[in-house]
Protein backbone atom coordinates (compact mmCIF):
# COMPACT_ATOMS: atom_id res chain seq x y z
CA UNK A 1 0.00 0.00 0.00
CA UNK A 2 1.68 3.03 -1.02
CA UNK A 3 0.46 6.30 1.19
CA UNK A 4 1.56 9.79 0.13
CA UNK A 5 0.28 12.93 1.56
CA UNK A 6 -1.40 14.91 0.23
CA UNK A 7 -0.61 18.22 1.89
CA UNK A 8 2.84 19.06 3.00
CA UNK A 9 3.89 21.51 5.71
CA UNK A 10 5.58 23.74 2.65
CA UNK A 11 2.61 23.48 0.34
CA UNK A 12 0.71 24.96 3.02
CA UNK A 13 2.48 27.92 4.09
CA UNK A 14 3.77 28.62 0.27
CA UNK A 15 -0.07 28.51 -1.47
CA UNK A 16 -1.46 30.03 1.63
CA UNK A 17 0.82 32.51 3.09
CA UNK A 18 -2.19 35.07 4.35
CA UNK A 19 -4.14 32.29 5.61
CA UNK A 20 -4.24 31.78 9.54
CA UNK A 21 -6.80 30.33 10.76
CA UNK A 22 -8.66 26.52 10.18
CA UNK A 23 -11.43 27.11 7.86
CA UNK A 24 -13.38 24.38 6.46
CA UNK A 25 -12.49 22.93 3.34
CA UNK A 26 -15.40 22.78 1.37
CA UNK A 27 -13.55 20.75 -1.82
CA UNK A 28 -13.15 17.84 0.33
CA UNK A 29 -16.04 17.69 2.61
CA UNK A 30 -18.26 14.84 3.79
CA UNK A 31 -21.15 16.76 5.70
CA UNK A 32 -19.47 20.31 6.23
CA UNK A 33 -15.61 20.20 5.99
CA UNK A 34 -15.23 20.64 9.21
CA UNK A 35 -13.09 17.61 9.77
CA UNK A 36 -11.32 18.33 6.46
CA UNK A 37 -10.59 22.13 7.41
CA UNK A 38 -8.75 20.59 10.47
CA UNK A 39 -6.87 18.40 8.26
CA UNK A 40 -5.85 20.62 6.10
CA UNK A 41 -4.44 22.86 8.66
CA UNK A 42 -2.24 20.73 10.72
CA UNK A 43 -1.55 18.38 7.84
CA UNK A 44 -3.06 15.43 8.98
CA UNK A 45 -4.61 12.73 6.58
CA UNK A 46 -8.68 13.22 6.63
CA UNK A 47 -9.49 9.69 7.25
CA UNK A 48 -7.42 9.61 10.16
CA UNK A 49 -9.31 13.08 11.28
CA UNK A 50 -12.71 11.78 10.29
CA UNK A 51 -12.11 8.45 12.54
CA UNK A 52 -10.92 10.60 15.64
CA UNK A 53 -14.06 12.72 15.27
CA UNK A 54 -16.00 9.25 14.79
CA UNK A 55 -14.61 7.83 18.11
CA UNK A 56 -15.02 10.80 20.27
CA UNK A 57 -18.03 11.35 19.16
CA UNK A 58 -19.06 7.53 20.61
CA UNK A 59 -17.24 8.39 23.58
CA UNK A 60 -18.55 11.80 24.04
CA UNK A 61 -21.79 12.54 22.20
CA UNK A 62 -23.02 15.89 23.45
CA UNK A 63 -19.76 17.33 23.93
CA UNK A 64 -18.64 16.29 20.30
CA UNK A 65 -22.09 17.24 18.51
CA UNK A 66 -21.93 20.74 20.38
CA UNK A 67 -18.24 21.19 18.97
CA UNK A 68 -18.44 19.96 15.51
CA UNK A 69 -22.09 22.48 15.39
CA UNK A 70 -20.41 25.21 17.00
CA UNK A 71 -17.35 25.27 14.53
CA UNK A 72 -19.85 24.54 11.52
CA UNK A 73 -20.87 27.86 12.48
CA UNK A 74 -17.59 29.62 13.25
CA UNK A 75 -15.36 28.55 10.96
CA UNK A 76 -15.41 30.40 7.27
CA UNK A 77 -15.45 28.93 4.23
CA UNK A 78 -12.31 28.01 2.16
CA UNK A 79 -11.95 25.86 -1.01
CA UNK A 80 -8.24 25.69 -0.76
Amino acid sequence: MNYQREYSHRERHSSHQGEQGISKNKRYKKLSGVCAGIAKHYCFPRLGVRIAAVSLFLLFPMAVAIAYLLAIIILPNSEY
